[in-house]
């Protein structure tokens, strides 16, 4: 004989509409009725039928999770703690209210990324998040605004995790933007006060607005320290989706900048070409942990010692940041933590945040590949 909507709620001692709620999740139940609910779906081996709930809702099961690299262990932490969010408590084997959590690699293309947004508006996906920054693009940004709305206006909850919101954000749920500007800024004020002044930086792509935001950072350090902006020079290649390079010399007065990929080959690289441009650097900033690395092995092949000679610092604290020999000093974002927030927003279980904008702080990791500068 086949269990029914009813018979559970019987069983529960509750509405067939509180089930309802307790299954499909999209609406908030008291802990202790979820409980019973899911305690009489296990007692009578209830099986929600899936494609028949989802007709009869606004959404589906199904929630995205958009990413530039899932190889990349910046967006890898992210994704993993919102999906562990999104599908339930692990071990607890119960089907109420969990969704499918699917990863979209988007290889860091706009059109990808508007893509993957079709896709799981047409699958009527109960959430979206969307991790890592943004592309600085006019048009893709009038273009992602409008998908986003449509997706809020079917019932989906859209999430940005890791990215500021768009100038109009209204259609999502939260925004938690990491403080990328304060980190580059303590970062920088770190160098400085070891003696630091003439700093290389392997920045991101320059159209993404994490590196705007990291960028800023540094240079409000440099700015407050007496040190003046960044002048312009031709670009350089070889450094694959590599930018222009800024700052035509390195004097007192300027940072030298080279714009490339979130790789350790860009990192590798962009430090050469620094160190070519500039032979008496004191320090190089990655634009991330793997730059950093990539700078590491840079600095190390052209007979350089860390930090004795050259000091090194990245961004984001990666989980191979401490392994570096030596530690590389960087500065924490606490990824694992925002994604699992992410995931409870989408999952609509913890409260948007005042105004619907959240920046999470990022704290200075000082480890040992920064040193005194060297003088002469």
């Amino acid at each position: 004989m086949t269990v029914t909507l009813a018979d559970v709620a019987a069983r529960a001692r509750v509405s067939p509409a509180t089930v309802s709620r307790v299954l499909n999740g999209n609406y908030p139940v008291a802990a202790t009725t979820r409980e019973r609910v899911l305690r009489a779906v296990d007692e009578l081996d209830y099986v929600l039928n899936g494609p028949a709930s989802s007709l009869a809702a606004a959404t589906s099961d199904l929630v995205g999770i958009l990413v530039n690299d899932i190889a990349d262990p910046f967006f890898g932490i992210m994704a993993g703690a919102a999906q562990t969010e999104i599908g339930g408590q692990e071990g607890t084997g119960r089907a109420g209210g969990e969704k499918l959590a699917v990863v979209c690699n988007t290889g860091g293309s706009p059109e990808r990324e508007l893509t993957y947004l079709t896709l799981l508006q047409r699958q009527r996906a109960a959430a979206v998040v969307l991790t890592g920054g943004a592309l600085e693009d006019p048009d893709h940004i009038a273009a992602m605004a409008s998908k986003l709305a449509k997706l809020a206006d079917a019932g989906t909850r859209v999430v940005l995790c890791g990215r500021p919101p768009l100038p109009d954000g209204e259609a999502i749920v939260a925004a938690l933007a990491f403080d990328n500007r304060g980190g580059g800024r303590r970062l920088t004020e770190h160098l400085l006060a070891l003696g630091h002044r003439k700093i290389g930086y392997v920045a991101g792509p320059a159209e993404r607005t994490t590196t705007r935001h990291r960028l800023e950072g540094h240079r409000a350090a440099l700015g407050a320290g007496g040190i003046g902006g960044i002048g312009r020079a031709s670009g350089i290649g070889g450094i694959g989706g590599a930018g222009g390079i800024d700052g035509a010399g390195l004097g007192d007065q300027e940072l030298l900048t080279v714009h490339g990929p979130y790789t350790r080959r860009s990192g590798y690289e962009a430090t050469l070409e620094l160190l070519r441009r500039a032979p008496d650097l004191t320090a190089v900033i990655g634009a991330n942990d793997t730059v950093a690395l990539g700078a590491c092995a840079a600095i190390r092949d052209q007979g350089l010692r860390i930090p004795q000679d050259v000091s090194v610092a990245g961004f984001d604290d990666l989980p191979f940041s401490v392994d570096a020999m030596p530690a590389l000093t960087t500065v924490r974002l606490p990824l694992y933590e925002a994604g699992a927030r992410a995931g409870r927003l989408a999952m609509g279980t913890e409260a948007p945040p005042p105004g619907g904008i959240a920046t999470i702080g990022a704290e200075l990791m000082v480890r040992g590949s920064t040193g005194a500068a060297r003088v002469g």
